[in-house]
């Protein structure tokens, strides 16, 4: 059980923040965004100190990704006219996990096409998930060797876990404020189509991410220190989100996630380099497949560190490690 008072301090904070966050949108007030987001990720992690690491970790996500919503709307409407009204910021604030606002501009509509698919897709993703979780329970009771089996159901329980929450439960809220009126999207595209990094991370992978280093820090960046060096700085940034959300909440792993993004983002550069050059070594389909898996999978250990796996990943899916 949860102790009320963190509960009720957490809420409090975030409705702070929402709060604040539209007056501060309003007005494009950018650095004062920024000290909310710093200020509020702060409290809320005095404020679960204590407690489990899945609920610390679930906390730092919610106020990390609301207060970064004050800043990416802010940015993205600097020297414009906001038009977007109160109920339609606190229902974007409060229940999408995407970055643009612009979709809920037009909240209360007509149905939008294509609603009833994602919700179709996201409940089968569930589905599958669920069931993937179910063998992992089974993968455990199996006489191997402890390491192997350690390694195998870890990575059974990071693509059910995913399978639930990026392709599932987001997929059905994108169909859900279809309905609505909102004109959501998917916010993971078929990362499997990928045929490079650079299009993995920018199309494929996680679009709220992406929406929120691009316009939060590659765009404001790019002509005041370049591309490059705005593209590692963006990276840099997703590394340091990483660490609030899996280093954190386990006090352990400080600087891993970050060193799997550094390494991501020299390896775009290094992609964009070959293909200023004319140097199109991803042409080949199984080459540029061997390359994208390589590259995501081999370091993720980085990512998903062991004291994260141990608290975090098996304790969600009802498991103990060994």
């Amino acid at each position: 059980m949860i102790p009320l008072m963190p509960v009720c301090y957490f809420a409090l904070i975030n409705l702070a923040v929402v709060l604040l966050g539209y007056v501060f949108v309003r007005r494009q007030m950018i650095w004062q965004s920024w000290v909310l987001l710093a200020l509020s990720i702060f409290v809320v992690h005095l404020v679960f100190f204590h407690q489990d690491a899945i609920i610390r970790m679930l906390a730092i996500i919610v106020t990390t990704f609301t207060a970064m919503k004050v800043i990416a709307v802010a940015e993205c409407y600097k020297g414009k006219p906001l038009t977007l009204g109160f109920k339609q910021w606190l229902v974007f604030a409060t229940g999408w996990a995407g970055m643009r606002a612009q979709p809920f501009e037009t909240l209360g509509g007509k149905p939008l096409p294509g609603a009833w698919a994602m919700i179709r897709f996201g409940i089968s993703r569930v589905v599958i998930g669920l069931l993937l979780i179910l063998l992992a329970h089974k993968l455990v009771l199996l006489p191997m060797n402890h390491q192997l089996k350690y390694v195998l159901v870890s990575a059974v329980l990071l693509v059910a876990l995913s399978l639930i929450l990026h392709f599932g439960l987001l997929s059905i809220s994108a169909g859900g404020w279809r309905l609505q009126g909102a004109n959501t999207y998917l916010l993971f595209r078929q990362p499997a189509t990928a045929t490079s990094l650079t299009e993995f991370w920018s199309k494929r992978w996680n679009i709220a991410f992406s929406e929120m280093t691009s316009v939060a820090i590659f765009r404001p960046l790019k002509n005041k220190v370049g591309s490059a060096a705005a593209l590692m700085l963006a990276f840099a940034f997703s590394g340091l989100l990483h660490e609030l959300a899996l280093s954190v909440p386990v006090n352990s792993g400080y600087g891993l996630p970050l060193l799997y993004f550094i390494i991501q983002g020299m390896l775009v550069l290094f992609e964009k380099a070959m293909i200023i050059r004319k140097i199109r070594f991803l042409n080949n389909a199984i080459v540029a497949s061997l390359w994208l898996f390589f590259w995501l999978v081999v370091p993720m250990p980085l990512l998903f560190h062991e004291q994260f796996i141990k608290q975090v990943v098996w304790p969600l899916a009802g498991l103990h490690v060994f």
